[in-house]
């Protein structure tokens, strides 16, 4: 009987000496938990915080519904009466215009467009002295000025991403129109035809076609266009402009177009204008 009971003794004993883990595990659950809360405090998302900010304010101190009595004007101060929905938000013309007002919103419009009038003007008169009317055009719409380049036996040879001579000629006059513009970003479109290739250097027309419009950015870098302004965007065949059926349609297809976005939206009284001419392909 006394063996027993010394027996049980030490497994009650050895029992009690284990009893600690149970502190020790549930002291670790806590200070991972407060870990975590403190992770979750220390980066808050300020767009959301307001957001929840404004909800409140409007359920606290607005009339949610019809003929109903806000919490605050039932219970708490009367100094904020004013929620968000009802601050006046100016439209996107006026910040566009650089102040609050319908007249400079208008103003600052018009300038754009006459500067791009100016600037297509200029291309136009280079294009018809040197006899490139059949291979640049030009419009301005509601996006902004758009350059568009037929590239063939211009810019590129067939599969190449490298320009031609002739090409860097116009490159360069038109990257000298453009750096003395200086107010606009300009982006570089580059397009192919919708005929397959498939070479160790462009394994598909995204790649020519990317390749393309980068060359262009480089050469224009080089004449004296600053580097942020510029862009390259390569298009492959996605966005044609005649059909792919015929020799002619792709000739048209294969091309690189600049985009200089405007700054101002057009308004009413100055809207804004055109598609591009059809080019006469006449013997060059």
């Amino acid at each position: 009987m006394s063996a027993r009971r010394r027996g049980r003794g030490h497994e009650e004993e050895h029992g009690g000496d284990e009893r600690w883990l149970l502190t020790y595990a549930d002291m670790i659950t806590l200070l991972m938990a407060l870990f975590m809360v403190l992770f979750s405090i220390s980066s808050v998302n300020i767009s959301k915080f307001k957001d929840l900010q404004r909800s409140l304010q409007d359920a606290f101190s607005g009339r949610v519904l019809p003929g109903g009595r806000s919490i605050k004007e039932s219970g708490g101060s009367d100094q904020v009466r004013t929620s968000a929905a009802s601050l006046p938000s100016p439209n996107v013309q006026q910040v566009q215009g650089g102040r609050f007002g319908k007249g400079a919103g208008t103003s600052a419009a018009r300038l754009e467009e006459d500067d791009f009038q100016k600037l297509k003007r200029r291309i136009d008169a280079y294009a018809a002295q040197h006899g490139l009317s059949t291979k640049i055009s030009t419009r301005v719409d509601g996006r902004g000025l758009h350059v568009r380049v037929l590239t063939d036996r211009l810019f590129f040879a067939s599969g190449s991403a490298d320009i031609q001579p002739p090409g860097m000629t116009i490159v360069g006059k038109l990257g000298a129109l453009f750096a003395a513009e200086r107010a606009h970003p300009v982006q570089v479109e580059g397009h192919t035809d919708a005929q397959p290739i498939n070479s160790d250097r462009f394994p598909t027309n995204w790649e020519l076609s990317a390749a393309r419009a980068s060359s262009v950015v480089r050469a224009m870098v080089g004449g004296g266009v600053t580097a942020g302004r510029l862009s390259a965007v390569g298009r492959a065949y996605l966005d044609p402009i005649a059909a792919n059926d015929t020799s002619s349609g792709r000739a048209r297809n294969r091309r690189v177009e600049f985009l200089l976005p405007r700054q101002q939206l057009p308004t009413p009284s100055n809207p804004a204008p055109g598609t591009f001419p059809e080019p006469h392909f006449g013997p060059s």
